[in-house]
């Protein structure tokens, strides 16, 4: 992409400093060989034995995998555990938090070199998470409260994430109208992000809440569709909707444009992936801006974390990835149409001194 080209969009792309069956062994997916990498770099440390000899196990026990972010966030795990020689070994509860906590038992009981824990509930997932910490398992949380100081707790910096799209909210609306608010509490970036909403709201008095909606399931984009369209037509003179998780964003632009709204209500949402840049861009979209982090490189990051655990390297127990505003013209102005193409114009989205891995060239 020539440098003229993201001129406009520069501007607008503002760095800053969503949530499983016994484990089974996951080869990395194709989509995996197509995730964005680091930035090259000179190993500075020998290859520990264990990951010479491709003996690393690492359990990825997941409350959710449907979506594209989701998807994506695997895709850069097992791009990731694959550069280190790491065997990645994936469940999925498929938003069922009993069977998560399971899937979390079976992998300490299965003696993983380390545990991902990706989303969940703390209350369900905790219990395991003491069970793995007494067992001496490294352990590392995205996006859920372990409850435990000894894991590492990575997330996204969310609160950074709803300050970049309420500012564009307002930027929008000048500070003022009736806004329709997609939220479902006890996800933990969901709560970091509503904590700002409820801020932002007390900042300006003249931003007015009409509804709330929001479900969290296997079809969340069809079901906020839906919600969506009923807190529409009961609030017709509504004219933002804040969806800070991007299938929210989905589900909410959907019904917005069924309802023939979209030179009326404008979407601001979080999360970005390939098919979030589809329709953000495509004509009439109600979807003006997101603020993301790359779950491609959010994934990579996890899997780097938990290795080096392994390897008895120092993790700082509070990680985060910072994330980006990203706008709706910022992405048309550059013709970008893919989160590949996002992360190769900002290079910062890949973040490779995250939990960076001495030994690899990465």
């Amino acid at each position: 992409m020539k440098p003229a080209r993201l001129l406009g969009v520069v501007a607008l792309f503002v760095l800053a400093g969503c949530s499983q069956g016994a484990p089974a062994t996951s080869a990395p997916s194709p989509a995996a060989s197509s995730a964005p990498t680091s930035a090259s770099a000179a190993p500075s440390a020998p290859v520990p034995a264990k990951f010479a000899g491709g003996n690393v196990r690492i359990s990825l026990v997941r409350q959710l995998s449907s979506g594209d972010y989701f998807e994506q966030w695997l895709a850069g795990a097992q791009a990731e555990a694959k550069a280190l020689n790491v065997r990645l070994e994936v469940s999925s509860g498929d938003g069922n938090n009993d069977k998560q906590a399971l899937n979390l038992e079976q992998a300490v009981t299965a003696k993983s070199d380390a545990i991902i824990v990706d989303h969940g509930f703390a209350q369900t997932v905790q219990p395991a998470v003491k069970k793995a910490v007494a067992a001496k398992i490294p352990l590392v949380a995205f996006d859920v409260d372990p409850g435990a100081p000894e894991a590492v707790a990575l997330s996204q910096d969310d609160h950074a994430i709803a300050e970049q799209a309420l500012g564009a909210l307002k930027a929008d609306t000048g500070g003022s109208g009736e806004v329709v608010y997609v939220y479902v509490a006890g996800f933990a970036p969901l709560d970091r992000r509503n904590e700002t909403w409820e801020q932002f709201k007390k900042d300006n008095p003249g931003i007015k809440q009409v509804a709330q909606i929001g479900v969290v399931n296997s079809s969340t984009a069809s079901a906020v569709a839906d919600q969506a369209k009923a807190a529409l037509q009961a609030n017709p003179g509504a004219k933002a909707i804040f969806a800070p998780y991007d299938e929210f964003a989905k589900g909410a632009a959907l019904a917005v444009k069924e309802l023939g709204l979209a030179g009326k209500v404008k979407i601001y949402g979080a999360d970005v992936s390939t098919a979030d840049i589809g329709v953000m861009t495509e004509p009439d979209s109600p979807w003006v801006a997101t603020s993301a982090t790359d779950p491609a490189n959010v994934g990579r990051v996890a899997v780097r974390a938990a290795a080096l655990l392994v390897a008895g390297e120092s993790v700082d127990r509070a990680l985060t990835v910072p994330p980006s505003l990203i706008t709706q013209k910022g992405l048309r102005d550059a013709g970008i149409t893919s989160v590949e193409q996002l992360t190769r114009a900002f290079p910062g989205l890949t973040t490779p001194d995250v939990a960076r891995v001495p030994w690899t060239a990465s």
